[in-house]
């Protein structure tokens, strides 16, 4: 897909989510829309660096968390509004995601990403701890009025989490298409011969870290007004970082589109269990549909789909 038609269909999916809250009345659509939302935005952050890059992180919830409590210290002190908190969320997550990064991405393999669920610990940890955030029992936020043009503020969440769904996977297709992307695949293929071709080996993943912890906070900064109460077991939940994980390996991790057909499928099997089911379904479902994945298609959809094309093409040529 070009720039001009990527931008086009961005353009058309914002407009339609723009006047779906004159269409549709039931706030649950939104309320379900902005999971959906989240974990697109969250699975297309993880995949820069996961993906990529090749680094698995499992301290996606640290970042999250980081930008959800950012989000509600902003609020407490200062009431500022949803674009400041969304803006400072993303740049505490990338200077969390530099200075992160900066120590652990000289390890690879399983001990980086042991490292990064320490990081989820320590930050825990720290919001327990603090009075000011509201502890271990945490905070309650009170959204401020919608703009007239929608409903309530969960239609409005639901939008800003679309724009910012918009942006990250905007992002990602950036890198991808980029010689940043080039050096990142080169990292996963061999970091040492990458490195050999003078490729910026630590840079480059300095980079993505940093990105990556950027727009994963960036999903954070809206759930303070989406949830109206936050607690570090929610922030800090592993389910985010299981979710994160599962979701670009179900949809394909070596194009931005993976991510997003993951995230689209699994968020909405888990809405769609949470109401017909129960919510304690929703791990089972993932750790299903992840083992169904890996044993099917290792490639995620998007291999599933390349295999399906080319034995197509196979007989074809045979015919």
């Amino acid at each position: 897909m070009s720039w001009r038609n990527f931008l086009l269909v961005a353009l058309l999916v914002a407009a339609a989510g723009m006047v779906l809250p004159r269409v549709l009345e039931n706030p649950y659509y939104f309320f379900a829309g902005y999971v959906v939302l989240q974990y697109v935005v969250i699975a297309t952050g993880w995949n820069i660096l996961g993906g990529y890059a090749g680094y698995t992180n499992f301290g996606t919830s640290a970042f999250f968390g980081a930008g959800v409590y950012t989000a509600a210290f902003l609020i407490k002190a200062f009431e500022a509004p949803l674009l400041v908190q969304v803006l400072a969320a993303a740049g505490i997550g990338m200077l969390l995601g530099l200075v992160t990064g900066y120590l652990t991405l000289r390890i690879q393999g399983v001990y980086f990403a042991i490292a990064t669920v320490a990081l989820v610990v320590v930050l825990e940890t720290v919001v327990h701890n603090s009075d000011y955030l509201g502890g271990a029992s945490g905070l309650t936020t009170i959204a401020p009025p919608a703009p007239a043009w929608f409903a309530g503020p969960t239609q409005y969440v639901f939008c800003v989490m679309l724009v910012l769904a918009l942006v990250a996977v905007g992002i990602a297709r950036a890198i991808e298409h980029s010689w940043v992307g080039r050096s990142l695949r080169a990292i996963r293929a061999s970091e040492p011969a990458a490195e050999a071709c003078g490729v910026p080996t630590l840079r480059m993943k300095l980079a993505a870290c940093a990105i990556s912890g950027g727009v994963i906070a960036m999903a954070g900064a809206p759930y303070p007004y989406y949830a109206s109460h936050v607690d570090p077991l929610s922030a800090f939940s592993l389910t985010i970082g299981l979710n994160a994980l599962a979701m670009p390996l179900i949809g394909g991790t070596r194009s931005w589109i993976g991510p997003v057909l993951g995230a689209v499928l699994l968020a909405s099997v888990q809405q769609i269990t949470t109401v017909t089911i129960s919510s304690e379904f929703n791990i089972l479902a993932v750790g299903l549909m992840l083992i169904a994945f890996v044993v099917l298609a290792p490639e995620g959809i998007l291999g599933l789909v390349a295999e399906l094309r080319e034995r197509v093409g196979r007989r074809r040529a045979t015919t």
